[in-house]
């Protein structure tokens, strides 16, 4: 093992480990987390580890991980084990699939690629299923321990280029570049590059054509499938089934209760 290797090592040691203690709220029930997942869904984790509060501020977001739901890709488990149904770039072990449980009691939220046919939700999953052993690229866990160990006063417009990370070795990944990559294979749209040409149709010469180029992927960040116009947020709870009128309201002082009984 090399030194640079063993300093990597160390450094993603040092910033997986969490900066805060204590219960997190999940955003939902993990049943109704797991029953609302399909195939080829993103999933975003807001982390709580000295790595994902230098994701956090670089992108000026809640989300610093970024997840991909591959479902069954893997078969079942054995010996009654949950399946790993989660497919990650982790800072420490590199790509590798894990248990829905792992992120279910965190704040999440699920992106899903609108109008893909099952036979491109498989091409995106099996892309990143072919990675899974890749190494997390070194050069992005030393360009973020900078930012980790002390935040710089960044200018907002040039926080995304510091993100432009990655020694662009196709056997190391990043968590949002392997999953922009993934549906860059099927050429599905997340924040591309938008050129306005002039449309060459002579009975409408004002009119302007959106032509979109591909961004490089060590561009992409977990905030960009959030805020992507190609991916539409979805909601557990909304999607389940949403009641307000079944809900439980807590009785604070017993004021209202008093106002009602007279």
């Amino acid at each position: 093992m090399s030194p640079l290797e063993v300093i990597g090592q160390w450094l993603a040691r040092f910033l997986s480990r969490p900066r805060e203690s204590g219960d997190h709220i999940a955003t939902s029930k993990p049943e109704l987390l797991a029953a609302t997942l399909m195939k080829g869904d993103v999933l975003l984790v807001e982390g709580t580890s000295r790595i994902s509060a230098a994701i956090k501020y670089l992108t000026q977001s809640t989300w610093s991980h970024a997840a991909l739901f591959i479902g069954d890709a893997l078969g079942l488990p054995q010996d009654g084990d949950e399946a790993p149904v989660l497919l990650e770039a982790d800072v420490r072990e590199g790509v590798r699939t894990v248990p829905l449980s792992l992120y279910s009691r965190r704040h999440t939220r699920i992106c899903r690629a609108m109008g893909l046919s099952q036979k491109e939700t498989d091409a995106v999953v099996a892309y990143a299923v072919s990675r899974i052993g890749h190494h997390y690229d070194l050069k992005n866990i030393f360009d973020l321990a900078r930012y980790a160990i002390q935040s710089p006063p960044v200018p907002r417009r040039w926080r995304r280029r510091l993100l432009a990370l990655g020694s662009g070795d196709p056997t190391r990944a990043i968590c949002s570049s392997l999953i922009a990559q993934a549906f860059q294979s099927i050429r599905y749209p997340i924040l591309p590059e938008v050129e306005l040409e002039q449309s060459k149709d002579p009975a409408c010469v004002e009119c302007y054509e959106e032509i979109l180029h591909i961004r490089h992927h060590s561009l992409f960040t977990p905030r960009d499938f959030d805020v992507s116009p190609y991916f539409r947020i979805v909601k557990p709870r909304i999607e389940q089934g949403f009641d307000r009128l079944g809900l439980t309201w807590g009785d604070m002082d017993g004021r209202e209760s008093e106002t009602e009984n007279k």
